[in-house]
């Protein structure tokens, strides 16, 4: 399976984000790509609520999901939308949704990031998902030719219970796009994403965003594709752009049978105090 991660830039302006993301499916579609990953919050990124709120749409009238779905129906290309910020029609409130896309066009799975970003950073950062956005309650796999795709988003990475849940499931791949800060790109991006790998016996793709952008934040990019074993296949760097890697999914079952942590899994009844 040849996968392309398109690191982005997202700006305030959707119609500026659309066309890029369009660009790059046709480009990603031209290199021989089976699928096209991108990154958290591909549409819009714009942490002023008041400004982008009127961009906030449903589903059925996103107008980049729906030029996304069009552009992979003509290239015949899958694309995993990493995330889009939508008005959940039942709330109100945005939900912060991956939509995976075959190449027909047709969604064929929808994820809504469960775990929210709610946190004071030691920069000053201050980040409260939760006012504005309504979790997610279910993990997501999705069937496609090449395997099964277990969907999260960005925040996810820090709870292994739901990486679990989905390994438990058969995943084969696990997406993890992103738009993670620099200091916790630092700290923690490359360490948890190679764990989660390595304990999920499954391929990681990471696609993510990066520098410096129109709302002011920073964000780290090197988006990965880390394999069963915990070797990095690809590492973006903090560019904008296209990347491609090659993933033989012959591997998980390779490396399931090596070390076989999936069948030896237990569940832990009790903590005991001493």
């Amino acid at each position: 399976m040849r996968v392309a991660l398109f690191q982005m830039t997202s700006g305030i302006d959707p119609a500026e984000n659309r066309k890029l993301l369009v660009a790059a499916v046709a480009e990603a579609a031209e290199g021989g790509a089976d699928m096209l990953f991108t990154p958290e919050m591909s549409g819009l990124l714009d942490q002023d609520r008041r400004r982008s709120e009127q961009f906030i749409a449903t589903e059925d009238a996103d107008e980049t999901l729906a030029a996304v779905r069009e552009a992979a129906r003509d290239h015949g290309l899958w694309v995993h939308l990493g995330s889009l910020a939508l008005r959940d029609a039942a709330s109100e409130k945005r939900v912060n949704r991956g939509v995976l896309i075959d190449a027909a066009g047709e969604i064929r799975a929808r994820y809504d990031k469960i775990h929210l970003f709610d946190v004071d950073l030691p920069t000053g950062e201050r980040w409260r998902e939760s006012n504005v956005y309504q979790g997610g309650r279910n993990a997501v796999l999705a069937m496609t030719p090449w395997g099964r795709i277990g969907l999260t988003i960005c925040y996810d990475l820090r709870f292994p219970d739901l990486f679990r849940a989905l390994s438990d499931a058969g995943a084969d791949i696990i997406t993890v796009p992103a738009a993670f800060t620099v200091p916790t790109g630092d700290a923690h991006w490359h360490v948890l994403l190679r764990a989660r790998a390595i304990e999920s016996s499954a391929f990681v793709v990471a696609a993510g965003q990066c520098g410096l952008h129109e709302d002011g934040r920073r964000t780290y990019g090197h988006s990965l594709v880390i394999d069963p074993w915990g070797a990095i296949l690809l590492d973006a760097g903090d560019k904008p752009g296209l990347h491609w890697a090659d993933l033989d999914l012959s591997r998980v079952a390779e490396v399931r049978s090596k070390i076989p942590v999936l069948r030896h899994r237990k569940p832990i009844e009790d903590v005991v105090v001493s």
